[in-house]
């Protein structure tokens, strides 16, 4: 069996985020850097997470505390939901992207527009903006105390999660 990338290309590791890891190649756009760094997570190639930190952005950056908290966690899956600039003949770009992952307090979603820069001819991530989750507001009329609660309990609301 192939060992797939866990950035989500369906590629095989060996020829898609490895030779980026390994240093045999570098990103060609920013979407392809920001995959990288996710799977780099999961395959423990933290040097390289630092490494691709644009070279202004390292000062602060805790190799250490990067690693300890994503041996902790386990990568579940990349969704890429847009990528603004960042091709092979851009300078900067935008990649926003949802990582999920588990760790002891269930699955969780990294939602992130990540901003990303051309450095000397190599692609480098600047830093993101977790994307707020969206208002969902309910439609439906408002349960009254005595109505039968919506959670299907069978319970009138008020005795049960009007409470």
């Amino acid at each position: 069996m192939t060992n797939i990338c866990p950035c989500g290309s369906g590629k095989p590791y060996a020829s898609c985020c490895e030779p980026l890891h390994t240093g045999a190649a570098q990103a060609e756009t920013a979407e392809a850097l920001m995959r990288a760094r996710y799977s780099a997570f999961e395959k423990g190639a933290y040097d390289f997470l630092h490494n691709s930190l644009h070279p202004e952005h390292r000062a602060d950056h805790d190799l250490d505390a990067t690693r300890r908290w994503a041996q902790k966690s386990t990568w579940v899956k990349l969704e890429v939901e847009s990528v603004e600039q960042g091709a092979a003949d851009d300078d900067q770009g935008t990649v926003v992207f949802k990582a999920c992952f588990r760790d002891k307090k269930g699955v969780q979603v990294h939602h992130e527009a990540g901003q990303f820069q051309r450095y000397e001819g190599a692609w480098y991530y600047v830093d993101g903006k977790l994307v707020a989750a969206a208002t969902v507001r309910h439609e439906a009329g408002k349960v009254g105390r005595n109505d039968p609660c919506p959670c299907g309990s069978g319970k009138k609301y008020k005795k049960c999660c009007g409470r």
